[in-house]
């Protein structure tokens, strides 16, 4: 944010935090996903396949919740990677809905991507001393939850 001539604030989007992470968050994806599409997969089906690894069993609207995607792109992610073999449903204990877990192929895939996916971050941080990247995880764990809390109500705002 800068001052404008008349004193008042204007947005300047090359330093607005929201905007850079949006953008930086976005590159980073295309980034990634350019390098798993040797395993056929999309950006919503690799989020999916990776949040489904993290456990024995997910619900779908777990995965919902965990991605930045809505019910409907995780919907159709899930579907194409139950018809590729690398998922699959079974019962869950509330039997209004399902829980989807990797399959063999489904761990493989996970495997070979999450390797190419770490690699990916050693690199992105390469340059980056130890200690400031623990302050960047410190500083990024503060904007989540603050982002969470929903502290920056109205009348914060308004505060300000």
């Amino acid at each position: 944010m800068t001052n404008d001539a008349a004193g008042g604030r204007s947005l300047d989007l090359a330093i607005f935090t929201p905007y850079r992470i949006a953008v930086l968050a976005k590159a980073m994806s295309e980034q990634l996903g350019a390098a798993y599409e040797s395993e056929g997969l999309t950006i919503p089906e690799w989020r999916v396949l990776a949040v489904v690894s993290q456990a024995p069993s997910v619900a779908a609207r777990d995965v919902v919740a965990r991605t930045p995607m809505d019910k409907m792109a995780v919907s159709r992610a899930v579907a194409s990677l139950e018809a590729k073999g690398l998922i699959a449903r079974g019962p869950a204990a509330d039997r209004r809905v399902s829980a989807l877990a990797l399959s063999d192929n489904g761990r493989a895939v996970f495997n070979r991507v999450s390797s190419i996916a770490l690699d990916y971050e050693a690199a992105l941080f390469g340059g980056i001393a130890p200690g400031e990247r623990r302050a960047f995880y410190a500083c990024l764990a503060k904007l989540e939850a603050s982002v969470a809390l929903g502290s920056m109500t109205r009348e914060n705002r308004a505060a300000e």
